[in-house]
């Protein structure tokens, strides 16, 4: 009984081992998932702000939480189950699909570009409702249909990361990586909208100190949105054209991003070379935008629209 006993605590404490060993290697491969997604992270978390332009501040909070809720059934209950479905099918699909997705990317990027130059391609979405609870429901199913397509990215990306692995641990991977960049990309939208009224609260403080840091952040929160909106631009530029590299490597058409390894080599390599390879990406990346931006506004100007 005693020898009986000894085994099966010797089953449990392997058993342990292995369980622990197996959150290590979920742990390990979500965060160099979402390491990979970093650029479509940025995007997102640029873009995001926009949707509560313009609404009361009392709603900016409450559809933060509703765009997130959206986003969050977006990853685990539409894109989890077919980015598993996927992989367990036809993983040799992952590639074109990336290049799909950086091919969108580097449009969406263009045409941003392509504004600020003032080429006036790019159109604002437009407003139809009136009534603020219908503009709100407008703007959140508007924000809910982007993330859509940027939480797309990011499920394929992180797929690809852990497609060597069993189905169930990509499962897990995939759903951490959902719930982590979810958290992390609408905690911080959260306090970039918020930012002008605790600087307002700060502003209206008896200290001298407090009052200069909440004008400072009244001030700066206009430039700071500027900024997102900069860095976001360039996040799918940069993103598009290096998921358009590699995904083209990956089938087999792998000059352009041996000649782009090699110009970063060249130059250094390490951080220098790093520079050189994000920025030869996003040169890739903004010719390969510009021409599908070109070849998507003939079509709709020979459609009429």
């Amino acid at each position: 009984m005693a020898t009986g006993l000894v085994a099966l605590l010797d089953d449990i404490a392997g058993l342990t081992r292995l369980a622990a060993a197996s959150l290590d290697d979920v742990g390990a491969a979500a965060s160099k998932a979402g390491v990979k997604a970093a650029g479509v992270v940025v995007d997102d978390t640029a873009v995001t702000p926009r949707y509560v332009t313009g609404l009361s501040p009392k709603r900016e909070l409450p559809i933060i939480g509703k765009i997130a809720l959206g986003s969050i059934r977006n990853k685990l209950l539409f894109l989890l189950p077919a980015a598993l479905i996927l992989s367990a099918v036809a993983p040799w699909a992952l590639a074109p699909l990336l290049m799909l997705g950086g091919a969108f990317l580097c449009f969406e990027g263009a045409e941003k570009v392509i504004e600020a130059l003032g080429g006036g391609h790019a159109e604002a979405e437009v407003e139809t409702a009136t009534d603020p609870v219908a503009l709100e429901n407008q703007k959140v199913a508007s924000a809910i249909r982007t993330d859509f397509i940027l939480s797309a990215e990011i499920m394929v990306i992180a797929l690809r990361e852990v497609s060597d692995y069993a189905l169930p641990m990509q499962a897990v991977t995939l759903a951490l990586v959902a719930i982590a960049i979810t958290a992390g990309v609408y905690g911080v939208v959260a306090l970039i909208v918020k930012a002008d009224d605790v600087g307002l609260y700060l502003a209206q403080r008896d200290s001298g100190l407090v009052r200069s840091v909440g004008r400072g952040l009244v001030k700066g929160v206009p430039y700071l949105m500027s900024v997102l909106a900069a860095v976001g631009t360039a996040a799918m530029i940069w993103v598009g054209g290096g998921l358009l590299l590699h995904s083209a490597e990956e089938i087999g058409v792998a000059g352009p991003a041996h000649w782009v390894h090699h110009v970063a080599e060249s130059a250094g390599g390490g951080a220098i070379g790093w520079i050189v390879n994000a920025a030869l990406s996003g040169v890739v990346g903004l010719i390969v935008g510009a021409v599908v931006a070109l070849v998507v506004h003939q079509i709709a100007k020979m459609r009429g629209h």
